[in-house]
């Protein structure tokens, strides 16, 4: 008897090719390279007696404190630079949208409409870091994937900094065009390669974070936009952990720089930081918001920012414009703590000690091990190690807030020496 399968696979193989086809089946996922290198780290940490650090239920958290384990955390793992995530006017915000509107608006902005909310963050946000307009996604994975597809293509070229994020370098995989890394921070290596690519694709896309995430440092502005000018290039810079963080009031790395902001061709920050909200933005000129409304498909084919979170997000962006003491207290906060950690011998790297201090160890092991001392102690860092760093570059990241304390800064300096 002839199966349907065979019937189907007849107009392509003809009758006895698809009788010899017989049946095949599909791998299993734990054969896959990534399954068998995630197992690989499990079996790692627990022959070195290192419970798993990730996916860690969070019980009840409070501005500074998180609870773990049925234990109370003074956190820094979060990257709520400025306390705002329990603010009460961001939680009324929240609440009151969720009234007057639900919980989502359950299809893409393009089809179903945006509220007015929507527009109100978007030009808020462009107002405040200096752009003509900005257009909010619902990750800033998906605002960066999106954005970097739709821009470049066959025929383009992408130059990304060795350390941008993971979703820099996706989306630049998805547009099809070549990609070329130069080395972190170095402008030499970046003309280098603009000196033997330029003239041979149509577009380049130079791409790189504001304040790097893993690193915690940045590039010289001035003489990035010198050189995006001289050979004709975009300049897109992903300024998730700058936004809220750096320059006098928080307006990210063309502020903290001196630089006009209309110089950065796309700038992208977060809503989930600084903003004490969820989702992404680009910010840019006219034509490029026009360009991506219309275009990019992490925004025309997705459902937009549900209406909490927009008012979540407008509600931090007004206190942060209000109340630029907040940044003031983060700057004295994360100096204090990045000073005390250098006094101790501690390997900060090219960190500038804003925002985000990283305590570099070197090791998987030995970074796990630091991590459960300094849990035993009280404290809730953020590990990170080989592939989101450079093997045996493994650390710790210390994300501070203007909400710590000046006796917890230095009480978890004093527990890393521990």
């Amino acid at each position: 008897m002839v199966s349907n399968t065979t019937r189907a696979l007849r107009p392509f193989f003809g009758f006895q090719k698809a009788e010899r086809f017989g049946h095949r089946e599909a791998a299993a996922f734990s054969d896959t390279s990534r399954f068998r290198s995630i197992r690989q780290y499990q079996m790692l940490g627990q022959s070195w007696g290192i419970e798993n650090p990730f996916f860690k239920i969070q019980e009840s958290r409070s501005k500074r404190s998180v609870t773990i384990d049925g234990k109370q955390l003074v956190n820094f793992g979060w990257c709520d630079y400025l306390g705002l995530s329990d603010h009460p006017e961001v939680m009324a915000a929240a609440r009151s949208a969720i009234d007057a509107f639900g919980c989502c608006i359950s299809a893409s902005r393009m089809i179903s409409g945006s509220l007015d909310m929507h527009r109100q963050l978007e030009t808020e946000l462009a107002d405040f870091f200096g752009f003509e307009n900005s257009l909010t996604f619902v990750s800033g994975h998906a605002a960066n994937v999106s954005t970097i597809a739709t821009l470049v293509n066959k025929g383009d070229l992408v130059i990304h900094d060795e350390f941008v994020h993971n979703s820099a370098i996706v989306g630049a995989r998805l547009s099809g065009a070549e990609i070329k890394p130069f080395k972190h921070n170095d402008l030499e290596s970046l003309v280098r390669l603009l000196l033997q690519n330029r003239d041979s694709f149509q577009n380049v896309l130079i791409v790189i974070e504001g304040l790097c995430s893993t690193e915690g440092d940045c590039v010289d502005l001035s003489g990035l936009i010198e050189i995006k000018e001289k050979f004709g290039c975009w300049l897109m810079i992903d300024d998730a952990h700058g936004v809220g963080v750096l320059g006098e009031s928080g307006r990210g790395v063309a502020e903290y720089a001196g630089v006009d902001p209309r110089k950065i061709d796309i700038f992208m920050g977060t809503l989930s930081k600084s903003l004490a909200s969820c989702g992404g933005f680009i910010a840019g000129n006219a034509d490029l918001i026009e360009l991506l409304k219309y275009s990019a498909p992490g925004f025309v084919y997705s459902v937009g920012l549900p209406p909490a979170v927009t008012a979540a997000a407008l509600a931090s962006l007004r206190i942060l414009k209000r109340e630029p003491e907040r940044v003031h207290r983060l700057h004295d906060n994360s100096k204090l703590f990045f000073r005390d950690c250098r006094a101790r011998g501690f390997d900060t790297g090219t960190s500038i000690g804003l925002g985000m201090v990283p305590v570099i160890v070197g090791s998987v092991k030995n970074t796990g091990k630091l991590l459960e001392r300094m849990q035993e102690q009280g404290f809730n860092p953020s590990p990170i190690i080989y592939p989101g760093v450079r093997f045996n570059a493994s650390r710790l990241r210390f994300f501070i807030s203007s909400e710590h304390s000046v006796d917890e800064l230095q009480s978890c300096a004093e527990a890393l020496s521990r």
